[in-house]
């Protein structure tokens, strides 16, 4: 009996030196999680002894469990770098199959599908253009396009500016662009058509022989557009007409074979104070062609693409899922798990909400191996197997003992 006790716990001894083995071997691992031998003891009851007795019969592992404990995050720099701070793993397809992980190296491949290490494609809910920004009732593999972000025609120029209460009726009464005596101040912006194509657009700003009251011509180009419009102010340098601030300019087609430009100037800012010209504020909405420059990813996992026209476009939002019972999950390798009935359904959810840790992009969450606690565990487990192969030893001699009795 003393022989299977003894080897019961030199099994479990060995198992237990396999585990902490395999924990400081992955040390370094990305997302890896240690584990813990647990044991649990058999015992037995004796069928000749009448006071149900019970003696021990040795050791056996119950399970090798997983330790979610967050692991340390290094900061890498590279936005494709995610980690997870809390709760939470990153949704994976592998082939249509959902893993789940806590290693956050992804990449690109060919095809702009964002992926790790084994090109298993990071999940997202997939942005919308109308609605709420997500629909986070599907998932979809992240992409990221290399297609051009495409242009936008310019519908509104807004100018804060203040044109000189004490200026003088300009000498030359017809407008003339070329003319700096038509006008008093003048200034421009650059515009865009419906294909992405700059223009120039010139506000010309002349005094009129009523007070208060300034012409605006405007000129696409050095293309005149439409007629002088009138703007008014009261004796306090306030706007009154028009009432909203608003001209809308005359249509102008283009050369290149565009939509025909339908621009609003906006010109509710503008004030007439002082003996001064100035412009405090311009802007248009319209922009040109993109090319993809960057990529950024929020905590909350919104992934923005960012092109060289400025703009920012959604990409979706990272879908991280949690489990009723993480220790449920099977072990997959490659620092993921897959799910199981024991560990229940998968929660998903977006990062930062239904209890789910925020996302950090350029950082890795490292192994959470702690390797002074292994060496001591190592220690623990070599001298219970020492201890075990001294049990078999002594009872080895005990039963020498007994067969050389004459």
């Amino acid at each position: 009996m003393s022989f299977n006790i003894a080897l019961s716990g030199l099994n479990a001894a060995t198992t237990d030196l396999g585990t902490i083995a395999n924990n400081i071997a992955n040390a370094n691992t990305t997302g890896f999680k240690a584990s813990r031998t647990e044991f649990g003891d058999f015992f037995r009851v004796s069928a000749f002894d009448v006071s149900g007795a019970a003696s021990g019969s040795g050791v056996y592992v119950q399970r090798v469990a997983q330790q979610f404990g967050q692991g340390t995050i290094t900061n890498t720099g590279r936005p494709l770098d995610l980690s997870i701070r809390g709760e939470g793993f990153f949704t994976l397809s592998d082939n249509g199959s959902r893993v789940y992980s806590r290693a956050g190296a992804f990449t690109t491949d060919s095809g702009g599908f964002v992926v790790n290490s084994s090109g298993q494609r990071l999940q997202v809910y997939p942005a919308q253009t109308t609605g709420a920004a997500f629909n986070t009732g599907t998932l979809r593999d992240l992409q990221l396009s290399t297609a051009t972000n495409p242009p936008k025609f310019t519908s509104e120029i807004g100018v804060g500016v203040n044109l000189p209460a004490d200026a003088d009726v300009p000498a030359t009464a017809t407008f003339d662009p070329n003319d700096s005596t038509s006008y008093n101040n003048t200034t421009s912006a650059t515009v865009y058509d419906s294909l992405g194509a700059p223009h120039t657009a010139s506000m010309y700003f002349s005094k009129t022989a009523t007070a208060g009251d300034w012409q605006v011509n405007v000129t696409i180009d050095g293309n005149a557009v439409g007629t002088a419009s009138t703007v008014s102010f009261d004796a306090s340098g306030v706007m009154t007409a028009p009432a909203n601030g608003q001209l809308a300019l005359a249509s102008y087609t283009t050369t290149n074979g565009s939509l025909p430009l339908d621009i609003t100037l906006d010109l509710a800012g503008a004030t007439q104070y002082g003996d001064s010209f100035g412009v405090g504020s311009m802007t248009q909405d319209g922009y040109p062609t993109g090319q993809l420059s960057g990529l950024s990813i929020t905590e909350d996992g919104v992934v923005q693409a960012r092109y060289t026209n400025g703009q920012v476009s959604p990409l979706g939002q990272l879908a991280l899922a949690n489990f009723p019972n993480q220790q449920g999950l099977q072990q997959l390798g490659s620092a993921g798990w897959a799910e199981t009935f024991t560990s229940g359904q998968a929660v998903l959810g977006s990062p930062g909400g239904n209890n789910l840790g925020a996302v950090q992009s350029g950082g890795l969450e490292s192994s959470n191996v702690d390797l002074t606690e292994q060496l001591v565990g190592m220690m623990t487990a070599q001298r219970s197997y020492q201890a075990n192969s001294q049990v078999i030893s002594t009872t080895d001699q005990l039963l020498q003992t007994i067969m050389n009795l004459r």
